[in-house]
């Protein structure tokens, strides 16, 4: 069965190995641009929609402000939808999961494998290591030119060491931390955020005790990995039922 994939942003520099990926393991549909511009042999639709009909499956690593508009219209085109742009809103979220009742969705802050690992490990350590006892901080390094903070990636380690504590990460969430704050509380979970150069993406779990500390450090040494990650998801995703899915669930961890 081929697998047409829609790159979304084809143009742009996460779309271009989107593209080469999507060529290299399934068939590449084309893609949508902001500046007209495209890969050789790719081409170009003047909307989503477009794309979308053109398209068995839709790779979108665009951007926040599109999340709302790209779902209603990957929904109605019964289009299946891989979502890896990050820093959306609540709204956006709900647009997700409204789509997803109508077609598959993988919506994942970061396609790589190893990263994915992580994620479960920081549930069973935050499940593992009271929090009165160990204090938890997520440190992230990514480019200069990236405008979310804290990362996808980092917000979901803190989710996922959040739920190993049974707590939300928004009740416990401590970010940018400035002047005088204070002792640190017990069951903080802290985040510190470095941008510079074109650091791909680094994060670090650690958990600190009186007497003994445990870190766990994730490096994205090629934007590459993200897009390969995400095509194979989206050759999965295209044989799923509707539904809202996580890297979790395709690579069945």
């Amino acid at each position: 069965m081929t697998n047409r994939i829609g790159i979304a942003g084809i143009s742009g520099r996460m779309g271009r190995l989107l593209a080469e990926e999507a060529a290299a393991a399934a068939q590449l549909s084309g893609g949508t641009s902001r500046s007209g511009a495209a890969p050789a042999n790719a081409p170009l639709y003047p909307s989503i929609s477009a794309l979308a009909a053109e398209s068995d499956v839709v790779i979108d690593f665009t951007h926040a402000s599109t999340v709302s508009a790209h779902a209603a219209a990957l929904a109605a085109a019964r289009t299946p939808w891989v979502l890896g742009s990050t820093g959306y809103s609540a709204a956006d979220q709900a647009a997700i999961e409204a789509a997803a009742q109508l077609i598959p969705v993988i919506a994942a802050p970061n396609f790589c494998t190893g990263v994915n690992l992580l994620l479960i490990l920081a549930e069973k350590l935050g499940a593992t290591l009271p929090p009165t006892g160990y204090d938890a901080e997520i440190l992230e390094m990514h480019h200069r030119n990236k405008v979310d903070a804290p990362s996808g990636t980092a917000l979901a380690l803190g989710r996922a060491v959040a739920a190993g504590r049974g707590v939300n990460l928004e009740d416990v969430m401590a970010s940018g931390r400035h002047g005088h704050t204070g002792p640190r509380q017990d069951g903080e979970i802290g985040f510190a955020t470095l941008r510079g150069g074109q650091i791909v993406g680094s994060h670090t779990l650690s958990f600190t005790a009186a007497d003994e500390q445990i870190s766990l450090t994730h490096h994205a040494l090629d934007r590459r990995v993200f897009a390969t990650g995400a095509v194979r998801a989206a050759i999965w995703l295209r044989a799923q039922q509707p539904g809202l899915y996580t890297m979790r669930d395709f690579l069945a961890l």
